[in-house]
């Protein structure tokens, strides 16, 4: 095969592809969701169960997801037609870039909604909203809050036009250049936070709930719990780690790189816990509190520490950098395909997919106010975009990179792509995806739909 040429540019160096890559990885999956699906599994084994889901699912799904971004130097519905065409199979295989394609464009959609309360969030910590609140004044202040459509509008407006400005201005001087920055300071403010931790009272308290592993906590639910985290906290199956990897030099070790990903993601989510955890248990909060253990549970100590204007104000300021760093990777491969298939500029295809974004997102807006009582099949409209991409399009996107990249892919081009220095690390690597990771993603599912 002829190497292509992204048209799009690449990254400057592997760290610049690592931020991107990681950014992309680690969002509010990582600082919401991990924390209290940990504290609803008994913690520790649950932990425990989670990092080797990373390593047995994620990791190689992972791999083989960079390897075809990188082969086929385009966005994601291009690449798949090109390498379908390379292996001499159907070349409808490309209706596994549109899949990815659109439940990116479909989770920014309602994603972008859930970052702007981290943004109204920042406000409200910073001007003191918080301080000295009981658990029924911060829960009003929450549903004051999202029964707004103006002001849920406004901050999916804000975080809508911040994210298009980035991605408008390419990979080098909006991609690369904002992880730069969200990266490293992300990480930063996690460290604080850690520390500040550190000085709660039940710090010791808060790391055994989440290491010492009780494997009597343990249910077939919670295995499968983390298998679907490990899959969805690492950006797999929504085409942004396909698109990030069109961009990486071709010098660049995907596995090496993929090992760095996946543990700067999951050393996220570890610190997340490590700060969250002796906080809830210091202020006599419930560590399974649920979705709600951010937004209503977190406030109420904030508001009743010392110094928890400053430190609550950093931790929605990192809520918001981890939710841009992964935003601007869902819609890039959208932007990527409107330039190659449709002759527009980069400007204008960010416009346009923005813009449809925006709309879609409104629909999770009113989800929570004006338009809660609209359902279909059951569900509100935030509901079911969050149950049809997080637990449909997915792991059947997931299931199928691997499958692509284990059983259709030329053994000679997946070893040629990944240049793995020991055989044996290849055939590691070929097991684990053609065998171990695509049957997990299937009990997942199967799960889901409700078989298991």
């Amino acid at each position: 095969m002829t190497e292509n040429k992204s048209i799009h540019g690449e990254w400057s160096s592997r760290f610049a592809f690592i931020l991107a890559a990681t950014g992309s990885a680690v969002g509010l999956g990582n600082i919401w969701k991990f924390p209290y699906i940990a504290g609803e599994n008994g913690g520790g084994a649950f932990v425990f169960i989670y990092l080797l889901c990373i390593l047995a699912i994620g990791f190689p799904i992972m791999m083989a997801e960079i390897m075809l971004g990188r082969r086929g130097r385009q966005s994601p519905i291009n690449t798949m037609r090109t390498l379908a065409e390379e292996a001499g199979a159907d070349t409808n295989w490309h209706y596994l870039g549109w899949l990815g394609v659109i439940a990116g464009f479909l989770i920014l959609s309602y994603y972008s909604v859930i970052a702007g309360w981290a943004g109204a969030y920042v406000l409200k910590s910073v001007t003191g909203s918080f301080s000295g609140g009981n658990a029924t004044e911060i829960k009003g202040i929450f549903d004051g809050f999202v029964a707004s459509p103006l002001q849920l509008m406004f901050w999916h407006t804000l975080f809508m036009a911040v994210t298009m400005y980035v991605v408008s201005q390419g990979v080098k001087g909006g991609l690369e250049k904002a992880v730069r920055f969200l990266m490293p300071s992300l990480f930063f403010i996690l460290i604080l936070l850690v520390g500040y931790a550190m000085t709660s009272g039940a710090y010791e308290k808060g790391l055994a709930f989440l290491f010492t592993p009780d494997f009597s906590e343990v249910t077939s639910d919670s295995i499968l719990t983390a298998m679907g985290h490990a899959f969805f906290t690492l950006s797999l199956g929504m085409g942004a780690i396909m698109v990030y990897g069109s961009y990486l030099p071709k010098n660049i070790s995907i596995a090496k790189t993929t090992l760095i990903v996946a543990g700067a993601d999951t050393a996220v989510a570890l610190l997340a816990g490590i700060v969250i955890f002796p906080i809830v248990f210091a202020n006599g909060l419930e560590p399974s509190a649920g979705p709600g253990l951010l937004f209503q549970s977190l406030p109420i100590a904030f508001g009743n520490m010392g110094g928890g204007l400053i430190f609550g104000t950093l931790f929605f300021v990192l809520l918001v950098f981890a939710a841009l760093s992964s935003s601007i990777s869902l819609i890039e491969p959208a932007v990527a395909w409107l330039v190659e298939n449709r002759n527009m500029s980069r400007e204008m295809a960010c416009l346009w997919s923005g813009l449809i974004t925006w709309v879609v997102g409104l629909g999770t807006v009113f989800s929570f106010n004006i338009g809660s009582e609209f359902k279909i099949f059951g569900k509100t409209i935030f509901d079911l975009l969050d149950y049809l991409t997080a637990n449909l399009m997915l792991p059947i996107g997931g299931f199928c990179i691997a499958v692509f990249a284990g059983w259709v892919m030329r053994k000679a081009d997946s070893q040629q792509e990944l240049e793995l220095e020991n055989p044996w690390h290849y055939q590691i690597w070929k097991f684990l995806v053609c065998y171990v990771s695509p049957a997990a993603v299937f009990l997942v599912f199967l799960n889901v739909i409700g078989i298991l």
